[in-house]
């Protein structure tokens, strides 16, 4: 529903609902004039049936034909709009017309079912409806007293009347204005809820579409961006092997080349199908460790020695884990071949009772103490966070660099795992 003034009881200006809301409303007045309608047109037959002849019989149909054009040029408007300029023009044909009515024939006083309702539903706040009320009975009880030659005795006789009718009126009016209040209230609580929740989940799914955004940007990084690394750096090998002459060291690097590159495509495709390793498709995470080290030292020429210890009677890793551990094992590799010139790595994974880790040791040159964190750090660390994981990157025991992952060995909730 909608209004253009405020509340039945006090003028603090309503908001516009849905459009729902407002067709329910339409469809509600629709059985209001009707009911107004019906009201008048049985009186307008039950005046002649009544004895009603003459000059009276015309005067009262005739304001009652007046008050039907009022409430279709502003009754009817105001009724579903709740424009109190159009509302007040009606109440005050509808006030005269059943006073003409009514000091016509007192049966016209049937009018006053519809007149004081319509009062209550049209008028806003609730004390102008309430006056509007005493005029339009004070009003009858002059045009009843009118009938009977408008002395005193037959004015103290219609009173009393209309006082009943009036207390009458005000109750259901004022009940009438309460139910009103209370259904407009709702209707703006719930237009204010269903604003709420469509901001909620458009910001739900912003922050959705942002954290898909930085997994990507983490997988890609993780995946196919050192993939192409490594495809350079074997690509500059197998040209300086040509250079100085040595097909077979060139062939070698080549060879290199075209397995990184396949291992990127079927990386690609993976990513696409469902963002899934590769390398943990078919095999378990310590298999998958052994062949990246096994690839990176045939790669830099580095060794990489890989150290596996099975916990007793502790939890293996579940999947979300084994991708964060071969994704931090990668992203300690793809460091080490940049930045470390280092001589050795031992990758080791401790499948321990309630807790997995994941250390990657060299003995470079190690990190400098001013450098800033590249992107592929941050995004490990966001990753190993996410699973409510730990990670530290510093110093190692004999030099160089060490990182360290650690994971709670349990099933995470589905919607983590997804």
């Amino acid at each position: 529903m909608t209004t253009a003034e405020g509340l039945p009881d006090g003028g603090t200006p309503l908001n516009r609902y849905d459009a729902e809301d407002g067709a329910s409303w339409d469809r509600q007045v629709v059985w209001w004039d009707a009911a107004f309608v019906g009201i008048v047109v049985l009186t307008a037959v039950a005046l002649p049936l009544s004895g009603v002849t003459g000059a009276a019989l015309g005067i009262a149909l005739g304001a009652m034909a007046a008050l039907l054009v009022a409430y279709l040029l502003w009754g009817a408007r105001a009724a579903r709009t709740r424009e109190q300029g159009p509302a007040v023009a009606y109440v005050v044909v509808l006030i005269v017309a059943t006073t003409v009515s009514t000091a016509q024939a007192s049966l016209a006083t049937l009018l006053l079912f519809a007149a004081f309702s319509q009062i209550f539903m049209l008028l806003e706040p609730a004390r102008r409806a309430a006056l509007a009320s005493a005029v339009l009975a004070t009003a009858t009880a002059f045009g009843i007293a009118f009938q009977g030659g408008f002395d005193l005795p037959t004015l103290l006789e219609a009173a009393p009347q209309m006082v009943v009718a009036l207390a009458f009126a005000l109750l259901l009016g004022l009940w009438f204005a309460t139910v009103m209040r209370r259904s407009d209230e709702r209707a703006r609580l719930l237009g204010e809820l269903e604003e709420a929740q469509a901001q909620l989940a458009e910001s739900h799914h912003s922050a959705g579409v942002t954290a898909e955004r930085e997994r990507i940007a983490r997988e890609i990084h993780d995946t196919l961006a050192q993939g192409f690394t490594s495809v350079v750096t074997q690509a500059q090998a197998a040209v300086a092997a040509l250079d100085r002459d040595e097909p077979a060291r060139a062939r070698e690097r080549l060879l290199l080349v075209e397995q990184t590159a396949r291992d990127n495509l079927a990386e690609a495709r993976a990513l696409v199908a469902a963002f899934a390793p590769v390398a943990l498709q078919d095999s378990t995470l310590a298999e998958a460790l052994r062949r990246l080290a096994e690839r990176f030292t045939a790669e830099t020429g580095t060794p990489v020695r890989l150290e596996v210890a099975d916990g007793q009677g502790g939890p293996a890793p579940d999947p979300t884990s084994d991708v964060v551990l071969l994704r931090a094992a990668q992203e300690a590799l793809a460091n080490v071949r940049r930045h470390a010139a280092a001589h050795t790595v031992v990758v080791r994974l401790d499948l321990g009772a309630g807790v997995v880790r994941l250390a990657v040791d060299d003995d470079g040159t190690g990190i400098a103490p001013d450098r800033p964190e590249g992107i592929g750090l941050a995004g490990m660390r966001d990753r190993v966070r996410a699973v409510g994981g730990w990670i530290d990157v510093g110093p190692g025991r004999d030099g160089g660099t060490r990182l360290e992952v650690r994971l709670p060995a349990h099933e995470l909730p589905e919607h983590e795992a997804s």
